[in-house]
């Protein structure tokens, strides 16, 4: 099963379709975050999320409570920035397929971190799917700019390897 995810193309036609749905469900939200109505502004999300670290049962642990309280709301104008920038980079990679694995990995931290703050939503499927592409190898951008760009990168490491390798005998 493993070598058929990883090597088939019809494994790279299914891996295609939910790598555009994860991204298009990240560019949306991030799309919606930059260019939308009214600016984004996370600090009520932030201290929501502290608000659910006590109580008979906390939906949000004590330590991601102290980080949000020490970190994430002082510095919000930076969450502020860094979320929607996110969401659309990772959106764009996963839909065309550019640094697809990384893209995916960025993709669920975002996913982790809503998880961490109590927000259950669309988290836990799109992590889901997120681990499938990264799992799958390069199959999961087979069908995207990954197919052109890594022979390009493939061929320019081995070129360092091997100036690195004669520079060392």
């Amino acid at each position: 099963m493993s070598s058929w995810v990883r090597s088939s193309k019809i494994a790279a036609t299914l891996l295609t379709v939910i790598r555009v749905y994860v991204g298009w469900k990240f560019l949306s939200a991030g799309w919606g975050k930059m260019f939308g109505p009214v600016p984004f502004d996370a600090t009520g999300f932030l201290k929501e999320a502290v608000s659910k670290s006590s109580g008979e049962h906390p939906s949000v642990q004590q330590w991601y409570a102290n980080f949000l309280e020490s970190f994430a709301i002082p510095n919000v104008e930076l969450f502020n920035f860094l979320v929607p920038l996110g969401e659309v980079l990772v959106g764009i990679g996963l839909i065309i397929g550019l640094f697809t694995r990384f893209s995916s990995l960025v993709g669920a931290f975002l996913n982790f971190s809503f998880l961490f703050a109590g927000t259950i939503s669309v988290n836990p499927n799109l992590i889901i799917m997120e681990f499938i592409i990264i799992a799958s190898g390069t199959n999961a951008g087979r069908f995207g700019v990954d197919f052109y760009l890594q022979p390009f990168l493939e061929k320019r490491t081995n070129n360092i390897r091997k100036t690195q390798n004669a520079s060392q005998t």
